[in-house]
């Protein structure tokens, strides 16, 4: 049994904006050192040292599941209401800074929202936990990362903590999958890294956890460093970038059971899937291609034109003709045009372009630039860029809540900071 830990929050309004530099908590990623990566990768050391690479991590080692006290604070005053209609488009309005979270069990690769007003932060080995938010920035449960594998059916399944890197909601957002960079116990190897090549490394878990009740109901094996993943707008598959299996999985989400592993090609990262349920995109980042995968066959059906240098993360338009790419190390984001395979744009956002999300409406894009500190919104008609705000030291995620205009990052080093668009 998985304990969930609901948390009372201490919320301190302050009538000043704190200074990032001033949340960054040594004991969190303030007192890592940075070096860059020349790689197809995005890197982050547990510890001792913050890289770029994909947020993967070597030397890491399991710690206890066991918590201590935790305090979470915001600064200044949430914005928690839902938003009313201003008859504006995304891209005319302006992205504002709202508040800041803090918590000493919080050092997110990423976050997530559910639309339905639940925001998961995945932790990564460095605190062994996800952490769920309201849209007031209250944490609402802690999950710990720790499961007994033989209760959820695994053969010979023993104890082990994961490390929680991503996330992806059914639609109805009844669920949340988590997926674990690596799992660390009895009979584990945890040795694969972000620079692996082709090898026998361990596979790993992916969580189903239920969010009413913030409790793992599932876990399912994939392949080896589980990273992003997508649900088909259908629901019925859970697609799973391996990145050191060099391969994607295809979950049935009606039994949790693993329908093939498909073989893409070195360090596949971000994905993205067709409103109809049909095709997914597939970012290969250390070959410099983006691949088609007909999810009625479960093959890969053609290359799209344009990827750039190491293609991380992928958003669809809402009418699916449009495919934008963050090129990590290509420092720009790239609009290819999907019904001619031609490069309809381009942004040079800034340094190391991670994470992305579209708002609702598809006119503006927002970007987080993991060397510079910054979040970038994008005009999607022109790929113009409309702002440019300091968000925190190493952003690495980003989420956006329709109903409150809200975009959340994830600073690595250890904070969310929330903007409203408005």
């Amino acid at each position: 049994m998985v304990v969930v830990r609901r948390l009372g929050v201490v919320v301190l309004v302050l009538a000043l904006l704190v200074p990032l530099a001033m949340l960054l908590r040594p004991d969190d990623a303030d007192s890592q050192s940075v070096s860059g990566d020349p790689s197809a990768t995005d890197t982050v050391q547990p510890g001792d040292s913050v890289a770029a690479s994909d947020g993967g991590a070597t030397g890491a080692t399991g710690g206890s599941d066991d918590v201590g006290t935790t305090s979470t604070s915001t600064t200044s005053t949430p914005v928690a209401a839902t938003a009313a209609p201003d008859g504006k488009s995304s891209a005319e309005r302006t992205l504002s800074s709202a508040f800041v979270i803090t918590n000493d069990d919080l050092q997110p690769k990423s976050i997530v929202a559910s639309e339905t007003g639940l925001f998961f932060a995945q932790n990564m080995m460095y605190r062994h936990n996800v952490m769920v938010f309201d849209r007031a920035g209250n944490v609402i449960a802690e999950i710990p990362d720790t499961v007994d594998l033989a209760a959820y059916g695994v053969p010979d399944g023993v104890t082990a903590q994961g490390s929680p890197v991503e996330a992806a909601f059914m639609p109805d957002g009844s669920a949340v999958y988590v997926s674990n960079y690596k799992m660390y116990g009895d009979g584990f190897n945890p040795v694969a890294d972000d620079d692996c090549d082709r090898g026998s490394w361990d596979d790993s878990y992916v969580y189903r956890i239920d969010t009413t009740t913030f409790e793992i109901t599932q876990v399912i094996q994939t392949g080896a460093v589980p990273k992003f993943m997508a649900v088909t707008p259908d629901g019925s598959r859970l697609l799973v970038s391996n990145w050191c299996g060099f391969d994607v999985s295809i979950i049935d989400t009606a039994t949790g059971n693993e329908i093939t592993r498909i073989d893409v090609g070195r360090h596949p990262r971000g994905i993205a899937i067709t409103g109809d349920s049909r095709y997914a995109y597939v970012a290969i980042m250390g070959e410099a291609k983006i691949l088609t995968i007909d999810l009625g066959s479960n093959g890969v059906v053609n290359s799209v034109p344009n990827a750039g240098n190491t293609p991380r993360h992928l958003v669809l338009s809402p009418d699916d003709r449009y495919l934008y790419v963050s090129n990590n190390h290509g420092n720009e984001v790239r609009k290819i045009d999907l019904t001619t395979g031609a490069l309809d744009g381009r942004a040079a956002t800034g340094t190391e372009p991670r994470s992305m999300v579209l708002a609702e409406d598809g006119d503006s894009l927002y970007v987080v630039n993991y060397e510079d500190g910054t979040v970038s919104k994008v005009r999607t008609s022109d790929m113009s860029i409309l702002q440019t705000e300091q968000s925190g030291f190493h952003p690495v995620g980003i989420t956006y809540d329709p109903a409150t205009r809200q975009v959340w990052v994830a600073n690595y080093a250890g904070s969310l900071h929330v903007f409203v668009d408005e």
